[in-house]
């Protein structure tokens, strides 16, 4: 089966002081980007559609649901490592206003206090949930940055779970064969947001 691990589209700045968990939603160019992506993948056979729980993610996969005419099918499994946090500031922002916190964040400052080996373990029991259920199809999942590295990372056995920078609504294509190897088509396609300027991020 053919296995398309999407980040989700660009989310608005939140900074929350309340405790709460910042889930945002997608900002106007996030919501802009979600709809080119499911215009794309509406040119492709695509049999089930699964996304994270969180509200960037499901937001994402609705343009691709509505589309392809599927139901969006939740697995919390596929969640990003840090779904209580209280702030989501995209990195690119991070990086125009320090170069210094955005060097500090890449080289591991991203994942501090998170128990990332639990959370590939996580990643990886979660997508092979999804590979066992859909022998034969293509299945598209809409996560985030840091599954999509953590999967890429167990398929191709790195020691980093994070290793690079998916863009927003970015898909990555995986094999998964039935007699248990996988395999990596491709990472970070986003040639549907080309020529639209304030769409690339």
């Amino acid at each position: 089966m053919e296995l398309l691990l999407i980040r989700h589209a660009l989310p608005l700045r939140v900074e929350r002081r309340d405790g709460t968990p910042a889930d945002p939603s997608l900002s106007e160019q996030g919501a802009r980007q979600a709809q080119r992506l499911a215009a794309w993948l509406s040119g492709e056979r695509i049999d089930a559609l699964y996304a994270s729980p969180l509200r960037r993610a499901r937001e994402t996969a609705e343009p691709i649901a509505a589309a392809l005419r599927l139901a969006v099918r939740i697995e919390a499994g596929v969640t990003e490592f840090d779904p209580l946090a209280q702030s989501y500031v995209p990195l690119e922002e991070i990086k125009s206003e320090s170069r210094e916190l955005w060097r500090e964040l890449v080289s591991g400052g991203l994942t501090a206090g998170i128990d990332v080996a639990l959370f590939r373990r996580t990643v990886a029991a979660a997508i092979e949930r999804i590979v066992s259920c859909h022998a034969g199809e293509r299945v598209a999942v809409v996560c985030h940055g840091g599954v999509v590295n953590a999967w890429a990372a167990h398929v191709l056995g790195l020691e980093a779970t994070l290793f690079f920078q998916p863009g927003y609504t970015s898909v990555s294509r995986f094999l998964a064969a039935g007699g248990g190897d996988r395999s990596l088509l491709s990472l970070n396609e986003t040639a549907h947001l080309r020529g639209d300027v304030g769409l690339e991020v």
